[in-house]
């Protein structure tokens, strides 16, 4: 059974979905960056105040910095994970790589949701989120294609990947992730 899980998709693929259906049946940590990093500002640890004076600027928090907090929620984490939202490109995979392989829990899985782009622009037109229009949504998934995808070949090559189709219903796609993870 892989406990080691990370989920990659393009914006509005249905990975934080997905990945709080999975982890809550299969009692993993669900790692999703953004709540790591709020979840460790609110807590006041001196990682958690050196990611509020960078975001508190606006900035990006850098990939040392989301290393370390990830490093903190896994190294004594022996009922399994699964990454949501990091990493997010080649670099940042090779980091999170050295950082598995020093705490011995090596990634055992990938799953990329794949959806056509028309029907990620409808969704995401969809949640009616202020900062969702045509526009902003085609800018997130040329980034997306630029920095993200190249994952998909690095994972792929390693043997690890699973490719499901994000295009149906949320308990078809749970199905399918279930089965490609061999459950």
């Amino acid at each position: 059974m892989k406990k080691k899980l990370l989920f990659l998709g393009p914006p509005g693929a249905g990975k934080g979905t997905q990945a709080n259906l999975f982890c809550k049946k299969y009692r993993l940590d669900h790692l999703s960056t953004g709540d790591l990093l709020r979840d460790e500002v609110s807590s006041g640890s001196v990682l958690g105040l050196k990611a509020a004076e960078i975001m508190n600027k606006g900035e990006l928090v850098n990939d040392e910095l989301v290393l370390s907090i990830v490093e903190g929620r896994l190294v004594n984490n022996n009922g399994g994970w699964l990454l949501d939202g990091f990493p997010r490109n080649v670099n940042q995979a090779n980091a999170l790589k050295n950082l598995l392989d020093k705490i011995n829990q090596p990634l055992e899985g990938v799953v990329l949701i794949k959806i056509a782009n028309e029907h990620l622009i409808k969704r995401l037109l969809g949640r009616g989120r202020q900062d969702d229009n045509e526009e902003v949504i085609s800018n997130r998934l040329q980034i997306y294609k630029e920095k993200t995808s190249p994952l998909i070949d690095l994972y792929s090559q390693q043997g690890i990947l699973e490719e499901i189709d994000g295009n149906a219903d949320i308990d078809v796609v749970f199905s399918c992730i279930e089965r490609a993870l061999g459950r």
